[in-house]
């Protein structure tokens, strides 16, 4: 068998199945042929992934997660890293970076409030271990509160704070943790108390399946913990850099956090990079310690040109009216379909381009993703409520891709309800 190295070859789908299932996942490539799903990624540009022998080309409308809100490749991200590969380097942690100046003072002036300090990393996972860690430490009370069949990373305190289906394969995870139900506002108001240092949520929990707080939720979550003395982290990672038609999710609520995270979009796709922002008091937890917490490859140099291209990119308003133009065609192309393919779709939520498809009944999340997938699209179902795809394209997406996009679903339904109707028919 040829071997994929460090150059341009052109493996076979085949060869890139065997080579993966040997020496990175078995258990992927399994699931995978199962599903069948034989898609190896090869070249990607804009909205549009091909596998790597160039003979299947998906309409990207996850974008994993939100790392790719610009698309694939987009030209100004790439531009930035390669301008930058002239110059610059990872970086010392250890030193006074301009880059990472620039970039923390830029972010201090489109976050909310007085988000005014930022660390940098490298995961979604990180950022939140940070956010907890300064929070605990600010505090000096041990309690996390945060949503039950959330999502904010794998990573140690990352992993405490969400599900436990991520965590109890691998044992037990550090105390003083506490989950409630998202949106319940007499649950969360019962879980604080003189030991909770903070509560982390994310503005929209994906992984629950696009679930769109109750009108007033975060304002009350905000109130509460003011009056408990308990710290607010919100997790942007997928709701911020324009996800929801604004360039923060909680920009919809009227909420500011003490505490933010963000990451995915963060990277513009091309060199990852994410961010723990917090208010100014905050940050006198490194005072005696100023390398107290450390990330080797956090905030590289590298990729704080094409971070500051990304914030000025999914800030201009423009971007945004269209993030918002684009959301409500979706939306209106979705009642359409439901009413075409009402046995399987009852409907779609979210904000902007954070959108679920709601289906009729919980087993037909992941046979959606599979006939997405055989109509040329890439779409997930939510992990912790399949009765929902995830819907996520990149918001760069245009109003003739919007309706081929529209018309294949319109196939990829037509192929459930065939899925549904043969079993039901089979007994």
């Amino acid at each position: 068998m040829g071997r994929v190295v460090w150059m341009r070859v052109e493996p076979s789908r085949a060869e890139v199945f065997a080579l993966f299932a040997e020496h990175v996942s078995s258990g992927k490539i399994a699931f995978f042929e199962r599903a069948g799903m034989d898609f190896a990624l090869g070249r990607r540009e804009g909205p549009f992934l091909w596998d790597v022998e160039g003979e299947r080309r998906l309409i990207d409308c996850h974008c994993n997660g939100g790392v790719f809100n610009l698309g694939h490749r987009h030209p100004e991200c790439v531009a930035a890293l390669r301008a930058a590969l002239d110059e610059l380097d990872i970086g010392n942690h250890h030193l006074v970076s301009p880059q990472r100046a620039a970039l923390a003072e830029r972010l201090s002036q489109l976050t909310p409030g007085d988000l005014t300090y930022t660390v940098f990393g490298v995961s979604g996972g990180e950022a939140v271990d940070l956010a907890i860690k300064v929070a605990r430490a600010f505090t000096g009370r041990p309690g996390i509160v945060s949503a039950r069949g959330g999502y904010h990373g794998h990573t140690g305190l990352a992993l405490a704070a969400g599900d436990e289906k991520f965590s109890a394969p691998f044992g037990p995870t550090a105390p003083g943790f506490a989950q409630v139900e998202f949106g319940d506002v007499d649950a969360m108001e019962a879980a604080l108390g003189p030991h909770v240092a903070a509560v982390l949520l994310e503005t929209i929990p994906a992984t629950l399946g696009i679930a769109v707080p109750p009108e007033g939720y975060l304002k009350s979550v905000r109130g509460m913990c003011d009056a408990a003395g308990v710290l607010l982290i919100i997790d942007e990672v997928q709701t911020g850099l324009g996800r929801t038609g604004r360039l923060w999710g909680v920009d919809h609520y009227g909420v500011t956090p003490d505490l933010m995270v963000l990451g995915k979009g963060l990277s513009g796709g091309v060199f990852p990079l994410t961010a723990t922002v917090f208010r100014r008091e905050l940050e006198s937890v490194f005072h005696e310690d100023p390398f107290l917490h450390i990330s080797t490859f956090g905030g590289a140099e590298l990729g704080c040109p094409v971070a500051a291209r990304v914030l000025e990119l999914s800030s201009a308003p423009g971007f945004l009216d269209h993030v918002c133009s684009m959301g409500a065609r979706f939306t209106a192309g979705f009642r359409e379909l439901c009413d075409t393919h009402p046995r399987v779709f009852a409907g779609s939520r979210g904000v902007g381009l954070m959108l679920g498809l709601e289906l009729t009944d919980p087993a037909f999340g992941p046979l959606l993703s599979k006939t997405a997938f055989d109509a040329g699209l890439l779409a997930i179902y939510a992990y912790h409520d399949p009765s929902v795809v995830q819907f996520l394209p990149p918001l760069t997406i245009e109003p003739a891709l919007v309706d081929e996009v529209l018309d294949r679903l319109d196939r990829a339904f037509g192929g459930l309800e065939a899925i549904v109707g043969g079993r039901r028919a089979g007994g």
